[in-house]
């Protein structure tokens, strides 16, 4: 039998020498985690934006004002499904919509107050139940941690936020 205590190392062990099953099946158990501190965190503004819509208002949140079919390739959706999206965020005053002073024919889309203080909200409640888990981990596995989470994200594409922006909520 294997106690509970040694089971880290062990898996520590295998993954840095293993597969990328091995590293599949260790994400995929770092994101059951993350999906729950995601809807916890969520649960504050449930009424107000769903999953999708708060991923939009992150997106805005990280590149600031941009363009429709910008915004469509962010989130990786075509731009009529990024439209009915930015109609459903304006409508409850989240997100702001105006004419490009560079190019008349375009609309640049950004996040309004309201939906600013939502990524907010929400990123403030997440930030705060990672700390917690993060505290709990081995001071050392720290750094690791932030190197592989890094790399990660920059192979999965997904944007850093500009520096005056608040720190990514998703």
């Amino acid at each position: 039998m294997t106690n509970a205590s040694s089971a880290p190392r062990r898996h520590a062990t295998r993954a840095a020498g293993g597969g990328v099953d091995e590293f599949v099946t260790a994400v995929l158990i770092a994101s059951r985690v993350l999906v729950g501190v995601s809807a916890r965190s969520l649960a504050a503004v449930e009424e107000t934006v769903t999953v999708t819509q708060f991923r939009t208002l992150v997106v805005l949140d990280s590149r600031g004002e941009i363009n429709l079919n910008s915004l469509a390739g962010e989130l990786d959706v075509n731009s009529s499904t990024a439209l009915r999206m930015i109609d459903r965020l304006l409508a409850a005053g989240l997100v702001t919509r105006r004419e490009n002073p560079a190019n008349r024919r375009e609309v640049l889309l950004g996040l309004s107050t309201e939906g600013a203080r939502i990524v907010e909200v929400v990123t403030t409640s997440r930030r705060a139940e990672i700390a917690r888990i993060v505290t709990a981990m081995p001071s050392e596995r720290r750094s690791e941690l932030i190197a592989a989470l890094h790399a990660f994200a920059d192979a999965a594409g997904e944007p850093q936020p500009l520096p005056v922006a608040s720190v990514l909520g998703w």
